[in-house]
């Protein structure tokens, strides 16, 4: 009687009256009734005094542990004719249409999958790695703001990478707020295309500015949803552009230096990597040594990195003007022109071809920062969690950790 009372205090929130209690060795079964007397459609709400007939078996739910033991709840549930979506199973007040978790515990999944990996996850609540993310699909699509898309003014908009072989999520990032306000799978125009039709003709004509990276599916779409929006192409894929081009150089010199007897020349220069491709300040010891044995032996490889720390140089400077930014942009692209190194020369002509959505970036003040900033984050989200099988399981973890949706503890919701 006592632990009857207890549950039953505990519940009393979620609308349900405890009628039957069994302890075993590590579970406990409660066996409760729903309070309310009208049947409920879980999909519309549609409520109802004639039930269609009677479930012939009993629903069971997942709750929060007691202790060591597992927390099971029953109820035998009724069936009605929503007008709407035929015969349905009534809908309960403590779980979410189709789930066979309460509310309480896919709060505590919720949580727990923006802070833990997938091997202490499934440990702790005992489900397997698809069940927790079928749950973040369905907090998600429960808790995710529904104003995140009004008052939108400075979009940034990027592709991830999410798993291997080329699977990629686009995500929509609000400049102002800093969170990820949408995403979807895919990383080509019509993905990007979904976004303006959800934004609608109304809020798409609000938007200013979209920065993006140089690729033509995005700024294909932007221009067709919102032509009144200033593209900006922000400093960070600027200087990707010459990063890349300092790769290709240095992959041809380590092809060529294959081609000699000595193996050790090809394989000294392949560790060099790192020490060409990361800033100067973030050098280690032992490639701040090799950045300065390739400045000695100097030829493209110096001239090529040299290039590319002029043009990261340009965007590192605060105190420049727009027009000293301008200036300095066309005297590199001028230079690389008479470089004689091919991958630049071609950079050159990518960023000339760019250059008045570079200087919108510049001169709004608009950066992919925030949004690659992100994308760091979710990247890790995802190695945390060892990869996700779903996209939208991916996703949903992605609007669980950057999204407008704030994750509580279920005992932080007590009142």
């Amino acid at each position: 009687m006592r632990v009857t009372t207890a549950l039953n205090r505990l519940l009393q929130l979620e609308g349900v009256n405890v009628r039957e209690v069994e302890i075993g060795d590590d579970v406990v079964v409660v066996t409760v009734a729903l309070r309310r007397r009208k049947l409920a459609c879980p999909e519309c709400g549609h409520t109802s005094r004639a039930r269609y007939d009677t479930r012939p078996v009993v629903s069971s739910w997942r709750h929060l542990r007691l202790g060591a033991h597992r927390l099971v709840i029953r109820a035998w549930l009724r069936r009605l004719r929503c007008p709407d979506h035929g015969v349905r199973v009534e809908g309960v007040p403590f779980a979410r249409p189709g789930s066979r978790f309460t509310f309480d515990f896919e709060a505590l999944v919720a949580w727990s999958a923006t802070k833990m990996d997938k091997t202490a996850l499934c440990s702790l609540v005992s489900i397997d790695w698809d069940t927790v993310g079928r749950i973040c699909e369905r907090v998600v699509a429960d808790e995710l703001d529904p104003a995140r898309l009004d008052g939108l003014f400075n979009v940034g908009v990027d592709e991830v990478s999410w798993k291997k072989h080329h699977n990629y999520l686009t995500l929509a990032v609000n400049h102002d707020s800093g969170k990820v306000v949408w995403g979807a799978e895919g990383k080509n125009a019509k993905t990007l295309d979904g976004f303006f039709d959800e934004l609608g003709d109304a809020r798409s004509g609000q938007i200013e500015a979209v920065s993006m990276d140089m690729g033509l599916a995005f700024r294909k779409s932007a221009g067709e949803h919102a032509p009144q929006a200033t593209i900006c192409f922000d400093p960070f894929h600027v200087v990707a552009v010459a990063t890349a081009a300092l790769n290709t150089v240095r992959r041809d010199i380590w092809q060529q230096l294959r081609a000699l007897p000595d193996p050790d020349f090809a394989a000294k220069f392949k560790g060099a990597r790192w020490a060409l491709l990361k800033n100067p300040t973030d050098l280690t010891d032992r490639q701040a040594v090799t950045l300065k044995a390739i400045k000695a032996n100097g030829g493209a490889m110096w001239r090529a990195y040299q290039r590319k720390e002029e043009l990261r140089a340009i965007f590192a400077g605060n105190d420049l003007t727009d027009d000293e930014v301008a200036q300095l942009l066309d005297r590199w692209c001028s230079r690389v022109q008479r470089s004689r190194l091919g991958p630049f020369v071609k950079a050159g002509r990518t960023i000339r071809a760019h250059r008045d959505g570079i200087l919108a970036a510049i001169r709004l003040g608009l950066s992919n920062g925030r949004v690659e900033g992100l994308n760091r984050r979710v990247r890790l989200i995802v190695r945390r969690a060892f990869g996700f099988y779903s996209a939208k399981a991916a996703l949903a973890l992605v609007m669980l950790s950057c999204g407008p949706i704030k994750l509580t503890l279920p005992w932080q919701n007590r009142t």
